[in-house]
């Protein structure tokens, strides 16, 4: 008689182990990222609006403030949308290979991931960002005309908080209502971009071997 292939208790055990080890670090592998990305992000958006600011009018100023509000608000919808997007409209389309619907589907199925990114990392850098370029506007506003910076400071801030509030507020009912709508023009977006990573990733050899696989080729047909 064979001997029985079944595992032992032992390794049953071992199995599970291994399997809670592996949900763990994925687990904490997503926060992690979310971390380092939201580091590096708010650095170089934080250097962005630095540089943009130094030098400039209170035009200029208010231009770059309004910028990453709406930057705030755009990919708060994009959140939103992507938690109340269905997915079966989707695989209609990737079906009948419509650009953008298998982004699309990925977008609803890491839905929870993608809500996190664009409301909790980019929404938060960009109301940290707006808070200190409003700062800035108001500091360099008292230093020229003398106005009392604590009453500026305080108008300032609530027209911030009153427009980004606000804007998210009607964002989210646009997003839940349209929300198909939206991760579709997100897909296509996705789409777009990778085809445009695509070509520039594709040396100028690889073109010289293709023109010279269809030279051949002629050279053939016409013998």
């Amino acid at each position: 008689m064979k001997s029985d292939d079944r595992p032992t208790d032992t390794e049953k055990k071992q199995i599970k182990n291994n399997t809670k080890h592996k949900k763990s670090s994925r687990r904490l592998s997503w926060p992690l990222t979310m971390m380092l990305t939201t580091f590096i992000l708010s650095m170089t958006m934080s250097f962005a609006s630095s540089e943009a600011l130094e030098g400039v009018g209170y035009l200029s100023g208010f231009v770059v403030l309004f910028f990453f509000i709406a930057v705030g608000i755009a990919f708060d919808i994009v959140g939103t949308a992507a938690t109340s997007a269905q997915e079966k409209p989707f695989h209609a389309m990737a079906s009948k290979r419509v650009n953008g619907a298998n982004q699309a589907v990925w977008i609803v199925r890491n839905a929870e991931k993608v809500s996190n990114f664009c409301n909790d990392v980019i929404g938060d850098i960009c109301g940290i960002i707006s808070g200190t370029t409003g700062a800035v506007i108001v500091l360099q506003f008292a230093m020229d005309t003398g106005a009392n910076t604590v009453l500026a400071q305080l108008v300032l801030t609530g027209v911030v908080a009153g427009i980004t509030v606000g804007g998210k507020a009607y964002g989210k009912t646009v997003a839940i209502s349209r929300c198909n709508d939206i991760i579709f023009a997100v897909g296509k977006l996705m789409y777009t971009f990778s085809g445009l990573i695509r070509r520039k990733k594709r040396s100028p050899s690889d073109k010289d071997k293709q023109s010279d696989n269809s030279g051949q080729k002629g050279a053939k047909n016409s013998r």
